[in-house]
């Protein structure tokens, strides 16, 4: 594959993969917490809106990345930086407290898994662009 045509294919798996903050930040700060657990507490409720709107931030964030995604490494590292934490946070939860439900497990992988294959994939899109890391 050409090095713009993997380019390509990188932006459109980032789009792809951009649905998933926009859809569950949305619901979190529509919904609050009481979209994952009946009548939470106010503070808790504030506390998940607040990260809900951070994780849409974020989302906007790679979702800036994706035009000249090759140019945006050091951006695209930070936010994936910021997600692979989050993972280990939960993975945190996973070993104290036990394993979350089926849609918490799915962002641990997209967390713990796919986000790092993306910065892998994009260190080496920008490096066959011969581009500065």
């Amino acid at each position: 594959m050409t090095p713009g045509g993997e380019r390509t294919l990188l932006q459109a798996a980032v789009a792809l993969v951009c649905i998933v903050p926009f859809g569950a930040s949305l619901t979190g700060i529509l919904l609050g917490a009481a979209w994952l657990q009946p009548a939470p507490a106010t503070d808790l409720d504030s506390h998940f809106r607040y990260l809900s709107g951070l994780f849409l931030g974020m989302g906007m964030g790679f979702a800036s990345c994706v035009p000249g995604i090759e140019r945006k490494t050091a951006r695209f590292r930070l936010l994936g930086m910021m997600v692979v934490l989050g993972g280990l946070a939960r993975l945190w939860s996973l070993v104290t407290l036990g394993p979350p439900s089926t849609g918490h497990a799915v962002g641990l992988c997209i967390e713990l898994i796919v986000v790092p294959l993306l910065l892998a994939w994009q260190a080496r899109v920008a490096r066959r662009l011969r581009l500065p890391g």
